[in-house]
């Protein structure tokens, strides 16, 4: 990091860091954080075990974990039942209107990134591309060479749900949606403002929550 950087204040730091890491759909190092918060990344080092300690000696249901070179929330295994249970549950469920639109955006742009869906829905999607994972109708689909995102595809299951054979089979966009050439003239409009999920976060949706509600 360069000199001119200044320091943050751990009582605004920790809350940077957390907004983060909430919204964060693969473990983020501490250089890429430091940046981020505009803090020293020893400072950023110094702050994330912290933080991992205080969730665990207050007992919350997540944990901060270091992980694969970064940092990232999970829930904390001993409420795993709670959490199958809550996930199973929920496949016996309809899919809510957010899950049938970001399902859609992936069954047209596929193989895409969770960020790239949620710069065409505007809301950050994380939640619900678990829920569709996990039921089955969408799967990893390779990484995306340029950022090293993972990408998603749908699934054969969801092909034998909608009753088709092949992803030709599905219906025109037109004119429920706009074109192809449409939708990637808004990506890069919203790529030209910054992340997409800190768009969506100041834009379409309160700043607390982590993504548009589970499906």
């Amino acid at each position: 990091m360069t000199e001119d950087v200044l320091e943050v204040a751990v009582a605004e730091l920790r809350p940077s860091l957390e907004a983060l890491l909430m919204i964060a759909d693969q473990p983020l190092d501490e250089t890429t954080l430091a940046t981020a918060v505009g803090a020293p990344v020893a400072q950023v080092s110094a702050a994330l075990p912290e933080l991992a300690h205080e969730y665990a000696d207050q007992g919350r249901g997540f944990e901060l974990r270091n992980v694969a070179g970064g940092w990232r929330y999970y829930s904390r295994e001993e409420f795993a039942p709670i959490v199958e249970a809550f996930v199973l549950d929920g496949q016996q469920a309809r899919l809510t209107q957010a899950a049938l639109e970001t399902l859609a955006v992936v069954a047209y742009r596929q193989p895409v990134s969770r960020a790239r869906v949620s710069a065409i829905r505007g809301v950050n999607v994380d939640g619900v591309m678990r829920t569709l994972l996990v039921r089955g109708l969408v799967e990893e689909g390779g990484e995306d060479p340029s950022t090293g995102a993972h990408l998603y595809r749908t699934s054969s299951y969801f092909l034998e749900r909608i009753g088709v054979t092949s992803l030709d089979e599905l219906p025109e966009l037109a004119p429920y949606l706009p074109d192809l050439e449409e939708l990637e003239e808004l990506e890069e409009g919203l790529g030209s403002f910054g992340s997409p999920v800190a768009a969506s976060n100041s834009i379409d949706r309160p700043a607390a929550g982590p993504d548009d509600g589970h499906a």
